[in-house]
């Protein structure tokens, strides 16, 4: 408790003498280092005051300047007082005058106090024996030092000072003590009222009345000088504490001592009983740490044991839905092989009708089987995405060509509308985007009975700049004028755009990387979803109600899918629905830019062609544009019937074509003759009149005579392949001739088939009349095998198959196994006529044997395309599957058979190895 208490003390004396040391620095810097001096007195005095409390030890401060006796005379007419002398026994004022003062050769009169010592003013510190002997001391060892322990001149408590010796700033660090002594230009003393402060210590630890402390100066350990305290006996035991004030000349002591009888060792009690304490807590806390690590070892073992558990359980589930989905496909794909057989014979329309509900229901039921399918794979995990260039505009006409059917039967009008800012060829999963799509189109149709419904795509940014601009849509402003609903509500609880972050930034910016974020709606003009059923539309197997499902059909499980697709996909999907007037869904996919660009339909018979377009509606007309510009036509816009004339006679640019909405024909029908007779009159050529119709508007019915200026008439939903085929038969560009609906042309199937030696290998009989049917009726000659095995001797080289369908689960040997048989028969057969081991005779002088193989199944989940191709299988069909689909995978693999072929030749005849008569298969 004594260290403690002389340390407390040592510290504040320590904080005291640090506060001397930067005021002596502060008088040097600006009272002798300025002209005029910025310290006086009274600044100096409150100074100090102000600062009392970074001086907790000291009584007061005080500055005494060095003044030599030349100086003297000068000195005191600017202070306009006397120095005077200090008695040096009692420390008090004497006489002004005096010879000893007159006769010396320096005086250090004090010129600055603080206001509770400001009687020291004028008085020469260098004539008291103590301050003399501390003034010298301290400026010649440039350290602060302590005069011995004497009565102050008002209190007349013992006290000390200690000074600190200002030098001029010119003065190094490594000065020697003349060097200093020359230096030095004043002094600052500091007052400690030592009785005072630790008066002031022992009340603040409370402890005062139960202990006795006395301060002893020990510079002369015979003659000690007590600061603090009474002379204390030797009757009973007391503590020494070393007090160390800075000055090593001047030994300070703390002695302290308990003024009754000693109290118990308390300390040495508690810790003893702590350290106990403690030993116990650890031996406690270490058990618990060992049998915590046994019960984590256990529970881990535990844990292993049920993930192997759950890992067995989900490859017995995955198993089971292969097993299942492969067991269902393959009667249906029967089934629906066999309809769409019997759709190709003579029906009648009862018949017919039969066929089409069956074929319908067939198809109903694998789109429910895929849909289960996907949201399992979904939940395991396992769900990949491909990542393949294609033409996002290629697939969004496929899904109307898809949807055409059910949007004539119900009169709604069908669109779509991509940004130019999109590019032609993206990278990504087309098959998820069309399956996303399609969904929401198809929920779109099923509960929409009038109006229309139009999807559009748009990069993220080109959103993102058009938030602050866009407006309530008014329901003159949409696509068949019916109110929607603001889709932007659909997508303003997407994180991107609570990102708030400007269009400028390149995080966002497209065209600051290979990625592409796009923006995909979906608009209908239908019943809208009821509020209260909003909130659970994500969620799997829910429907708005018990009768959806019976009136409209559904599992309620395609949004789900779509939601986990999406998020696969780095998007985001919301919607916004308003009851009776429509819903808007709306998801954003991040795509990567492909290296090259689509340019299908932009072809030179339409090359600088000019169309106008007159629509009253301009969000209908925007959609007319779009699919013009695909086709390389350049349209302009015309929302006013009464401004075609001036126009087309304006004479600044040539117009082609005309293609009028129907609804805007009819509004004013009467105009069209009045501006073709107009035409005629000024000797102008007449351009084509194109009419843009729904399938459900009858052209017919309307009666009036300009019906006959019109060329043509083109039914909507537009597509770029229909609409080329319109606008070559209006403008007299070639046959017109092209697919039809997305149907294949007949002649050419049978051309590319036509007599084509195709092998089919599958266990099961129906799917081999299905297939063998179906590559027949385009002309194909087709060979049957009932085993891998069997189809492993038919494909041994030299054989006559130009290309094999194989399916993978088969008895005694799958697809897979009798696949890389035969690619290691017809390897080595290749090495040894490269070898030239054996004669090309032999292999009917064919040098590179590789037949083509495509797997066909009705596993979806096992046999992946990946798989296949490291069997080496060229293709990939999924069961059931129709004949047009067969055909394109003979396609693709006869145009890289033939691409192979023609590098192979070419290498061959560099070498110089290919023989007449040597061909390749």
């Amino acid at each position: 408790m004594c260290d403690e208490r002389a340390r407390m003390l040592q510290d504040q004396f320590n904080v005291s003498m640090n506060h001397l040391q930067a005021l002596a620095i502060l008088i040097s810097t600006f009272h002798h280092a300025k002209n005029p001096s910025a310290i006086d007195q009274i600044t100096f005095a409150r100074y100090a005051e102000r600062t009392a409390f970074e001086r907790p030890l000291t009584s007061g401060v005080a500055y005494a300047v060095k003044v030599l006796h030349s100086e003297r005379e000068q000195f005191e007419k600017q202070q306009g007082w006397k120095i005077k002398r200090m008695d040096s026994t009692e420390q008090s004022p004497a006489r002004e005058e005096d010879a000893d003062l007159e006769n010396r050769d320096e005086y250090a009169p004090v010129i600055f106090a603080q206001d509770t010592y400001k009687h020291v003013i004028s008085f020469d510190m260098l004539t008291g024996k103590e301050d003399r002997e501390n003034i010298l001391r301290a400026r010649e060892s440039g350290k602060g030092v302590l005069t011995a322990p004497f009565r102050l001149l008002k209190s007349r408590r013992l006290g000390v000072i200690l000074t600190y010796a200002v030098y001029k700033s010119e003065l190094t660090s490594n000065a020697t003590p003349a060097e200093r002594i020359q230096a030095a230009i004043g002094y600052l003393g500091g007052i400690f009222d030592v009785e005072a402060l630790v008066d002031k210590l022992l009340h603040q630890l409370a402890c005062k009345h139960s202990m006795m402390v006395n301060v002893y100066d020990k510079t002369n350990p015979y003659e000690p000088i007590i600061m603090y305290g009474s002379n204390m006996t030797n009757v009973g035991l007391y503590h020494i504490s070393t007090l160390n004030f800075g000055d090593p000349i001047r030994k300070h002591e703390m002695h302290c001592r308990f003024k009754q009888k000693s109290p118990l060792p308390w300390l040495a009690i508690t810790t003893s009983i702590g350290t106990l304490v403690i030993a116990l807590l650890v031996g406690y806390i270490f058990h618990a740490t060992v049998s915590r690590i046994a019960k984590v070892e256990d529970d881990y073992r535990q844990m292993m044991e049920l993930k192997k558990r759950a890992e067995a359980a989900d490859v017995a589930k995955s198993q089971f839905l292969a097993t299942v989905s492969h067991e269902i496909r393959t009667p249906m794909n029967g089934v629906l092989g066999m309809l769409q057989m019997l759709m190709d014979t003579d029906l009648d329309i009862t018949q017919e009708d039969y066929v089409r509900t069956a074929q319908a229901s067939g198809k109903a039921l694998v789109s429910l089987i895929n849909e289960v399918l996907d949201q399992a794979k979904i939940e395991s995990g396992k769900l990949e995405l491909e990542a393949v260039p294609f033409d996002l505009r290629a697939v969004l006409d496929d899904i109307l060509s898809l949807f055409y059917g059910k949007a004539q039967e119900k009169g709604l009008e069908l669109a779509v509308y991509v940004s130019d800012q999109v590019p032609d060829v993206l990278v990504g999963d087309h098959g998820r985007i069309r399956q996303i799509i399609t969904n929401l189109i198809g929920n779109s149709i099923k509960f929409t009975e009038r109006g229309h419904i139009y999807l559009t795509v748009h990069i993220f940014e080109e959103v993102l700049n058009s938030l602050d601009k866009e407006i309530e849509v008014h329901s003159t402003d949409t696509l068949c004028g019916f109110p929607v609903a603001n889709r932007r509500c659909s997508w303003e609880s997407f994180k991107n755009f609570k990102l708030e972050l400007p269009a400028s930034d390149p995080s966002l910016l497209s065209t600051s990387s290979s990625h592409i974020n796009l923006i995909i709606s979906v608009e209908d003009t239908g019943v809208g979803i009821p509020l209260e059923a909003q909130s659970r539309v994500f969620t799997p197997f829910m429907q708005v109600g018990p009768s959806i499902s019976r009136i409209h059909g559904g599992t309620g499980i395609g949004l789900s899918i779509s939601k986990c697709l999406v998020g696969l996909m780095k998007g985001e999907i919301g919607f916004v629905s308003q009851p009776q007037i429509g819903s808007t869904f709306t998801f954003t996919v991040v795509l990567t830019r492909a290296c090259t660009n689509s340019n299908e339909y932009k072809s030179s018979e339409f090359h600088g062609m000019t169309a106008l377009v007159v629509d009253h509606r301009p969000a209908r007309a925007k959609v007319t544009k779009y699919h013009l510009q695909r086709l390389g036509v350049n349209a302009i816009l015309e929302i006013d019937p009464n401004q075609v004339l001036s126009r087309l006679t304006s004479g600044t640019l040539t117009i082609n074509m005309v293609l009028v909405e129907k609804e805007t024909w009819s509004k004013d029908s009467s105009i069209w003759p009045f501006i073709i007779s107009k035409l005629k009159g000024n000797q102008l050529d007449i351009p084509k009149v194109l009419l843009l119709t729904n399938p459900t508007s009858s052209v017919k019915s309307n009666t009036s005579s300009s019906m006959e200026y019109i060329s043509t008439i083109i039914t909507k939903p537009l597509r770029a392949s229909m609409l080329q085929v319109s606008l070559r038969r209006a403008m007299g560009c070639g046959d017109g001739e092209h697919s039809r609906n997305g149907r294949l042309p007949q002649l050419s199937l049978c051309g590319l088939l036509h007599e084509k030696q195709i092998l089919v290998v599958d266990d099961n009989i129906v799917n081999l009349r299905v297939a063998s049917g179906a590559l027949k009726k385009y002309g194909a000659e087709v060979t049957c095998a009932e085993s891998g095995k069997k189809a492993i001797g038919m494909l041994k080289p030299p054989h006559k198959f130009d290309a094999c369908f194989m399916d993978i689960q088969m008895p005694e040997m799958d697809g897979f196994e009798a696949t890389k048989r035969i690619r290691e028969m017809e390897a080595d057969i290749n090495k040894q006529i490269e070898c030239w081991e054996v004669p090309v005779e032999t292999f009917e002088n064919v040098l590179h044997w590789h037949v083509p193989i495509l797997a066909m199944t009705a596993d979806v989940i096992q046999a992946t395309h990946e798989e296949c191709l490291r069997c080496g299988m060229d293709g990939y069909v999924s069961k059931p599957f129709e004949g047009e689909q067969l055909y394109r995978e003979v396609t693709r693999m006869l145009v890289q058979v033939f691409i192979g072929f023609s590098i192979r030749h070419c290498l061959m005849e560099y070498r110089g190895g290919f023989e007449k008569g040597e061909s390749w298969r």
